[in-house]
């Protein structure tokens, strides 16, 4: 069960975003890419929070 943060519609910029999320290039490069099984709520927290953005926005759920 995949947790995705499609890049189109959050608009993150891998290397730019990361120091302002606080998590390394190679997991918002994970979560960007939709080969994430999981998200940490602090992640998602630090996501929204630079997203101005509910933590239901930016995620979509697959199979």
């Amino acid at each position: 069960m995949p947790v995705r943060i499609p890049g189109r519609r959050t608009g993150i910029r891998v290397r730019r975003e990361t120091a302002r999320v606080g998590v390394t290039v190679a997991n918002l490069s994970i979560l960007k890419n939709d080969r994430a099984k999981a998200i940490r709520f602090s992640t998602l927290s630090a996501i929204c929070r630079e997203l101005d953005c509910q933590p239901g926005d930016p995620l979509t759920f697959s199979v």
